[in-house]
């Protein structure tokens, strides 16, 4: 996409960053305690922290935003990468910025030494899952959980 650009989310872009972390959570059917997303916006812009955040740049508007995450591994010496959130606005979709998004994270989990880059997703995302089937493989594995 001409113009996308993929940057570091900055500390100052709460305002730009809240709608699409909304959107996100809407879509998956949730809803978060505001305290929870402060936390997460924290995270995101603590150098101790191993959360990352990345936003795609349109024309000047902030119109998508990644998080990943690194953590050890058993399997290897060095760190996996989680994908954990990808959303970008009902407006930009099917113009690249998701795969730029992607691409990003696998650029950034190189860097870092990371053997890998995995996330989930729903069965039901259709549309997400097409896009994901061209950028990596589903090992099949069934994701298993106890919510507490």
């Amino acid at each position: 996409m001409a113009g996308l650009l993929i940057r570091p989310l900055r500390p100052d872009e709460r305002a730009a960053w809240d709608p699409l972390w909304q959107g996100y959570l809407r879509f998956y059917g949730q809803s978060l305690d505001p305290a929870v997303s402060d936390t997460t916006w924290a995270r995101l812009h603590d150098p101790a922290e191993p959360m990352h955040a990345l936003v795609a740049e349109m024309d000047g508007a902030v119109i998508g935003l990644v998080h990943y995450l690194f953590h050890r591994s058993t399997w290897t010496v060095g760190p996996y990468c989680y994908l954990q959130d990808l959303f970008t606005a009902e407006s930009a979709r099917g113009q690249g910025a998701g795969r730029a998004l992607i691409e990003a994270v696998y650029a950034a989990a190189r860097a870092a030494g990371a053997s890998r880059v995995y996330w989930l997703t729903q069965e039901g995302n259709v549309t997400a899952r097409a896009l994901y089937d061209t950028l990596a493989d589903r090992p099949g594995f069934i994701q298993y959980r106890k919510v507490f």
